[in-house]
């Protein structure tokens, strides 16, 4: 894989594939994300400490990530109780492509940024092994990607992430404290309306 953000800049063993997917190809996945949504509808969260999220969220597969009062947890069932759609094919495709490990995941987390949304400074640690790799695509609007070390604090590295690239936190990168400081609305013509999609693939149970 390349080396993180090119010119030799790599952060505890995250990578990022920059347009890994073609313009087909994201298309193509788009539709698919727009069937999981029909069935599974985008809501705007709301964290523990009562905070509205700024972006809207969805998911696939066995598992969703979902946040109110009680905490933040992955959940069999939707909040109205039906179960989470099936991970499309075409985004298991690429975790087959860049994960490098055996094991599919079992929970597809699909975020919109619409204008002005950002996702603070986080770890992924909510899975039950966070051993596996963590793979997250990004589609739509460019965003500015900003990643720290394992320890909240410290210094970061940004890049602006275009539609198509791909990042893989695995490693000592699995539990880096990363987070998206803004979009560039309007900077891709992938979605009509604008706004930017990623897409999280997990193992999460």
């Amino acid at each position: 894989m390349p080396d993180l953000f090119g010119d030799g800049l790599k952060l505890n063993d995250v990578t990022i594939c920059p347009g890994l997917l073609d313009r087909d190809l994201q298309e193509a996945m788009v539709a698919d994300l727009r069937a999981v949504a029909s069935s599974a509808p985008f809501r705007q969260y709301e964290t523990p400490g009562g905070r509205r999220m700024s972006v809207r969220m969805t998911a696939a597969g066995a598992l969703g990530w979902v946040t109110d009062r009680a905490g933040y947890r992955y959940d069999p069932a939707q909040p109205d109780g039906r179960s989470w759609p099936d991970i499309p094919d075409s985004v298991l495709a690429v975790w087959r492509q860049v994960a490098s490990v055996d094991r599919l995941p079992d929970s597809c987390l699909v975020n919109f940024y619409g204008e002005g949304a950002k996702m603070g400074m986080h770890q992924d640690r909510d899975e039950s092994d966070t051993r596996w790799p963590v793979v997250s695509i990004s589609l739509g609007d460019e965003a500015l990607f900003r990643v720290g070390g394992v320890t909240r604090g410290g210094a970061t590295k940004s890049v602006w992430l275009k539609s198509g690239d791909v990042a893989v936190l695995s490693g000592e990168g699995r539990l880096a404290y990363h987070g998206i400081d803004r979009i560039r609305f309007g900077s891709s013509d992938l979605l009509p309306d604008g706004g930017r999609i990623n897409v999280t693939l997990r193992v999460a149970g």
